[in-house]
């Protein structure tokens, strides 16, 4: 079907002739233009056109889009705004909450009517025939990721979005800003570094090939080699800390009492090479746990800094 204005009145002329085919010419170019294909953890996946009304339903995500300046009609937010950490917050728009990253509301999210819905194959794959229905799901990893599958994401999101250029350069930027870090971090090459999650009955200590660890390599740094598990983190006992016994420890607080603040006060705590050294930094557990992405992992990198200021 060609556009309605390239007729006017049934009649046209050689320059009005020329005008529309121009015109004719720059639509179907642009029409065409939106259509991509990608790949995700399904296959392909195809889309005709740019969507403008994108529901993300994890936080990486939602962070791989503020990253090129585009915001979602919908988050699943955990009923909790404040999990969107500032860094992508103040690129945002109003959204609407659908409800958890683990259990997504169909009806909110069917609702805000999107063009675009971006899934977890982790959380979403049960469900990914209903949110189908509702729109076109760009399925990929966001729950179990590395950080180089998180900006291999990025990429595809950057593609499937229209922003595939926009996407290209600033990874680009963010790959030098890493470099920058680890250029800072080099004194402390050699040293072991180990990230882990302090909850109120817990400690969960996040493996090399966690999130987070992958951030911590990719600024140079180590981390323990002894910690190895089937999953990215696990849980462990002040004990078992001791044994992994890092340069450095980096706490990221899920509550203000943990069990950190517990194991403190115990006398095992002070055998930690870290703090006997005085090298335990507190950092924000939302943002290195829950908040992976192209401006977490800077703001992270920035924490890490912190280590080797003065």
């Amino acid at each position: 079907m060609f556009p309605p204005f390239l007729f006017r009145g049934g009649v046209m002329n050689n320059l009005t002739w020329c005008r529309s085919i121009v015109v004719l010419m720059f639509w179907c170019v642009s029409f065409m233009s939106f259509a991509v294909t990608v790949k995700d953890s399904r296959g392909e996946f195809s889309i005709n056109y740019q969507p403008k009304r994108i529901v993300a339903l994890e936080f990486s995500f939602v962070d791989a889009l503020a990253a090129v300046g585009v915001s979602p009609v919908g988050i699943a937010d955990d009923n909790d705004s404040s999990r969107i950490i500032p860094a992508v917050s103040q690129k945002l728009h109003h959204w609407r909450s659908v409800g958890t990253r683990s259990q997504p509301s169909l009806e909110v999210l069917a609702s805000l009517k999107p063009d675009l819905i971006i899934a977890d194959v982790d959380r979403h794959s049960a469900v990914y025939e209903d949110l189908a229905k509702i729109a076109p799901t760009l399925l990929l990893p966001s729950r179990r990721e590395t950080y180089a599958d998180n900006l291999k994401s990025a990429e595809i999101i950057g593609k499937a979005i229209g922003k595939e250029a926009e996407m290209k350069q600033r990874l680009s930027q963010h790959r030098q800003l890493m470099q920058k870090y680890a250029e800072e971090l080099q004194v402390l090459k050699g040293q072991t570094v180990q990230f882990g999650v302090a909850r109120e009955n817990g400690f969960f200590a996040h493996a090399g090939d966690s999130y987070a660890g992958g951030v911590i390599h990719e600024l140079g740094l180590n981390t323990p080699a002894q910690l190895k598990d089937d999953s990215a983190s696990r849980q462990i006992n002040l004990e078992q800390l001791i044994a992994l016994n890092p340069n450095y420890l980096v706490i990221g607080d899920y509550t203000k009492v943990n069990i950190v603040t517990r194991w403190q006060k115990e006398p095992l705590w002070k055998v930690l090479t870290a703090v006997k050294s005085e090298h335990v930094v507190h950092v924000d557990g939302n943002m290195w746990a829950r908040c992976r992405g192209i401006l977490a992992a800077e703001y992270m990198a920035a924490d890490l800094v912190k280590l080797v200021s003065p």
